[in-house]
C-alpha cells in the first residue's frame, strides 16, 4: 500500500529534476499508464505565459471549501495570517502551490501580488482547477502557471481557505503533498513521489527512442515496423544510440 500521511518531503535530487524538465508531459502520461495510473493529468488547465510553461517541483497543497457571506468578508484580509497569505508565506523553494478550487472558476484562486510573493519565494509554480485575477500580471510573470480561466471576482466571493499541505484533488486528480508536478504546454501532470525517479530514467529513455524513431518517420517510413519498432528498428536503434547517447 501507497504511504499517504503527510510529511515535509527531502528535495528531489537533481538529476530527478533535470530529467523531469526535459520530459514532456505525453511521455510521463504514457509511463505512469505503464505502471497502472490512469487519471493524473489535470484536465482542462491552460499555461498563462506561453513563455513560462516548463516546470517541474513539489507539490505544496491549499484546499477551498465553498465561501461563505457571514464568513468571507473583505475585512478578513487584514489577518496576515489568514490561510491563503499563510499559505503564500510557507510555499518553500522549489514547490509548486497547488490549489483546490473545486473546479470553481467565478471567483480568483489568487492574484497577481500574492503570485509576485511566491515568485520571490522561489516557488517553482501554480496550479489550480479555478480562475486567476489580475491575468495581464500573470501573462508576463517569470514563474509558470497553470489555470483554467480569468476572473476579476476575488476568492472571497466563491472560496473559503481552510487547509494546507492535505491531500487534495485539482483537476479531478489527488495530489498529495510531495508529489512532483510536471507542467508544459499540454498542461499538468501529477507524479506521486514514490515513482519520480523510476519515471523519469524511463521517460529520458522513451524520449531517446522516440526522436530516433521521429526522424525515420520524417524520412518518408511506413508505420508498420517503425511505430513501435520492431526487432530491426530497435537493432538500427541499439547503433544510432551508441553514437548518440542518452544525456
Amino acid at each position: 500500500m501507497v504511504d499517504t500521511s503527510v510529511k515535509t518531503p527531502d528535495p528531489l535530487p537533481e538529476g530527478v529534476l533535470l530529467a523531469l524538465r526535459r520530459a514532456s508531459t505525453a511521455t510521463i502520461t504514457t509511463q505512469l499508464l505503464s505502471r497502472g495510473l490512469r487519471n493524473q493529468f489535470m484536465q482542462g488547465l491552460r499555461a498563462l505565459n506561453p513563455a513560462q510553461v516548463n516546470m517541474v517541483g513539489v507539490a505544496f497543497t491549499l484546499r477551498y471549501i465553498p465561501a461563505r457571506e457571514d464568513v468571507d468578508v473583505l475585512s478578513v484580509f487584514q489577518d496576515y495570517d489568514h490561510p491563503q497569505r499563510k499559505a503564500v508565506e510557507s510555499v518553500g523553494r522549489g514547490e509548486v502551490l497547488v490549489i483546490d478550487s473545486r473546479g470553481q472558476q467565478r471567483a480568483a484562486s489568487l492574484g497577481h501580488i500574492l503570485a509576485t510573493r511566491l515568485l520571490h519565494r522561489g516557488c517553482a509554480g501554480v496550479v489550480t482547477d479555478g480562475s486567476v485575477r489580475d491575468s495581464d500580471g500573470f501573462a508576463t510573470l517569470e514563474m509558470p502557471t497553470f489555470a483554467m480561466n480569468p476572473s476579476a471576482n476575488t476568492n472571497l466571493i466563491q472560496h473559503h481557505a481552510v487547509d494546507m499541505q492535505v491531500p487534495i484533488g485539482c483537476g479531478e486528480v489527488a495530489v498529495y503533498p510531495g508529489d512532483v508536478l510536471v507542467g508544459d504546454s499540454d498542461g499538468v501532470v501529477c507524479l506521486p513521489r514514490h515513482l519520480a525517479e523510476e519515471v523519469a530514467e524511463a521517460a529520458a529513455a522513451q524520449e531517446h527512442l522516440e526522436a530516433f524513431v521521429l526522424s525515420k518517420v520524417e524520412s518518408g517510413r511506413p508505420l508498420r515496423g517503425t511505430y513501435p519498432p520492431d526487432e530491426a528498428t530497435r537493432a538500427e536503434y541499439e547503433a544510432w544510440a551508441a553514437e548518440n547517447p542518452l544525456l
